[in-house]
């Protein structure tokens, strides 16, 4: 596992065009983003960094980039200096051990990323928690795919779940989500690390917050996890990608039941 991120600094302010950036890189690897008001700063891995892609995504929109080097060590250094309490309503907030606690919210969940996507800022987190709010998880059983910081897990079992598994792919996420696991007390939440959804059990409860192309390439199995009567969270998409996954979800025998929209991205509910 490489100790060292590149940060790439892209000089864009327009909302749409970061988010279209945000999807592409994401797909080929990027986990960490940062919205900077002149700038949108992201972060991958330096040994799957490669500029061919990056320079792929980026001409389409006729926008250049600056590189350096982060030490896995300064990371937490560089969250904490930017890192701001989440509010989901009065439903949840989210924030860092060095922040005061929230009042007046149902559920808290403090998370300390580490190279991991998923600390509510990002639209699609966000999303998904609002869903999960009109879900009843009380002994529910969950499985969480690509669960980044173990954030929307998390929520799960203050939420009532009576037992959660939680994978991810990336070594860093495993990390840490094993950390804030912790740190919330939830003790029902299996984190395993896998390469895709193919399981040998089922679910109430499936959540998959990653993109359009890895939530497509994984939908079979993502059905086989399903219990007859569950539910099923996907987000990581962007509002052009809806047509398309609603239409594979029928496929699935899936019923839409909501979609949310936040900044050009959205995240959908379907039932079996």
């Amino acid at each position: 596992m490489t100790s060292q991120y590149q940060c790439i600094s892209i000089p864009v302010t327009d909302e749409s065009t970061r988010e279209q950036i945000i999807a592409g890189l994401a797909e080929a690897g990027y986990d960490g983003f940062e919205e900077l008001e002149e700038s949108l700063q992201a972060y991958v891995p330096d040994d799957i960094f490669d500029a061919n892609t990056l320079d792929e995504i980026l001409s389409k929109h006729n926008l250049t980039y600056s590189k350096s080097i982060i030490e896995k060590q300064n990371w937490n250094a560089v969250w904490e200096s930017n890192f701001e309490p989440v509010q989901v309503e009065d439903f949840v907030g989210v924030r860092a051990s060095f922040h005061l606690p929230f009042t007046g919210v149902q559920h808290e969940i403090v998370i300390t990323p580490k190279m991991s996507f998923g600390t509510g800022h990002h639209a699609t987190t966000y999303l998904v928690m609002q869903l999960m709010r009109g879900i009843g998880f009380e002994a529910k059983t969950v499985f969480d795919f690509g669960t980044g910081t173990g954030i929307l897990a998390i929520l799960a079992a203050k939420l009532g779940a009576k037992a959660i598994l939680a994978v991810d792919n990336d070594d860093w996420c495993i990390e840490n989500a094993l950390e804030n696991t912790s740190v919330n007390g939830t003790q029902n939440i299996a984190i395993e690390k896998v390469n895709d959804a193919r399981l040998n059990q089922k679910f109430n409860i499936v959540i998959a917050n990653i993109n359009k192309n890895i939530i497509l390439d994984n939908l079979p199995y993502l059905a086989e996890d399903l219990e007859p009567g569950g539910d099923v969270l996907l987000s990581g998409l962007l509002k052009e990608d809806e047509a398309d996954i609603r239409e594979a979800c029928g496929k699935m025998g899936w019923v839409h039941q909501n979609t949310l929209e936040r900044k050009g991205w959205i995240a959908c509910w379907f039932r079996q």
